[in-house]
């Protein structure tokens, strides 16, 4: 299988992992003049379980090093399994937490709270459980990431002008969704072998721990997105004869949000190898500034603001590189 084999080939995975982190969400907003956000979330979750075996019989099947994807598979014991299939379920529900919050509270209070929450928490825990890389730079540009996310919330208000109470509901799912976030990438980590080159018996390489993952995902989603779809917090109940009758450009338009988003967890595990568990989440989660940069000059959602809205903008996006490339040299 294909392994990681310098710090510098990590690092441009995990800004890969960034870039398909950041713009997966793009394929949602296409989709939603049409089709609902929990029709279009099946199609996500089949393009990720797609995209893990593509690369589980592509890269984690060819090369003389390590164990193949399904030999793998076959001698995973059921402690790794259950972590990395828990891994997923977890993701499942804080994905479907977030996206809820930002719907009952917006944009400029779910994604900090959530996200925030998710950036700090995810790399503290992954780096107690596996530390790597200089403790000082790595949590200072966490530090600068997390500031930079705030003053990004701050703009969207700003633009939205609008002065109303944010309930209490959407706060509550945001700062859940915010820690189930920080966790699921541990448990994904705790299932692999720590040396990919011989890995320990029983242990997952980590083509079979994103697939299996994946299917954790697929498995939950019967329950998650069922009652969503029953109860949604936008808008009336959805069926599945809905779904069936979607296009399939609507189909497509989904499983490919799932793909990019898999290509960037699949990347983002792999780096790992060498830049360690908390620097290459950390940096995955720099998602937020790709994000913004599709805001910003693809979608035009600051089109005609106020010029104090593009200062806060431009702090944001310095404060981005500035903590981002601290991350990077913590693992250098």
């Amino acid at each position: 299988m294909y392994i990681v084999e310098s710090y510098s080939i990590a690092v441009i995975l995990t800004v890969i992992t960034m870039l398909c982190w950041g713009s997966w969400a793009n394929t949602q907003k296409l989709a939603a003049k049409t089709w609902r956000f929990e029709l279009f979330y099946w199609d996500y979750v089949l393009g990720i379980v797609l995209l893990s075996l593509i690369l589980g019989h592509s890269l984690g099947s060819t090369g003389a090093q390590g164990m193949g994807f399904a030999d793998s598979l076959h001698q995973a014991d059921w402690s790794s399994t259950s972590s990395a299939l828990a891994g997923g379920v977890i993701f499942n529900l804080a994905n479907i937490l977030i996206v809820a919050a930002i719907a009952i509270a917006g944009m400029s209070v779910a994604f900090p709270v959530g996200i925030g929450i998710a950036l700090v928490l995810g790399v503290i825990i992954n780096y107690i459980a596996s530390p790597q890389g200089d403790a000082l730079l790595l949590f200072g540009g966490v530090s600068l990431v997390g500031l930079a996310i705030v003053i990004d919330a701050l703009a969207y208000r700003k633009k939205a002008a609008q002065a109303k109470k944010v309930p209490a509901k959407g706060i509550i799912l945001s700062v859940i969704g915010g820690v189930l976030m920080a966790l699921f990438y541990r448990f994904v980590a705790s299932s692999m072998a720590t040396n990919p080159v011989s890995p320990e018996a029983g242990k997952l390489t980590p083509y079979a721990a994103v697939f299996i993952f994946s299917i954790g995902v697929l498995i939950s989603n019967f329950l998650i997105n069922t009652i969503l779809m029953r109860r949604p917090v936008e808008g009336g109940p959805v069926t599945y004869s809905q779904y069936f009758k979607g296009t399939l450009k609507e189909h497509l338009t989904g499983i490919s949000g799932g793909m990019i988003w898999c290509i960037g967890m699949s990347l983002s595990i792999l780096a790992a190898n060498k830049a360690g568990f908390a620097i290459s989440y950390g940096l995955g989660q720099g998602a937020t500034l790709i994000a913004a940069l599709w805001g910003v000059f693809i979608w035009k959602e600051f089109k005609n603001s106020p010029k104090w809205v593009n200062t806060l903008l431009t702090m944001m996006f310095l404060l981005f590189v500035a903590g981002l490339s601290l991350i990077i040299l913590a693992g250098s």
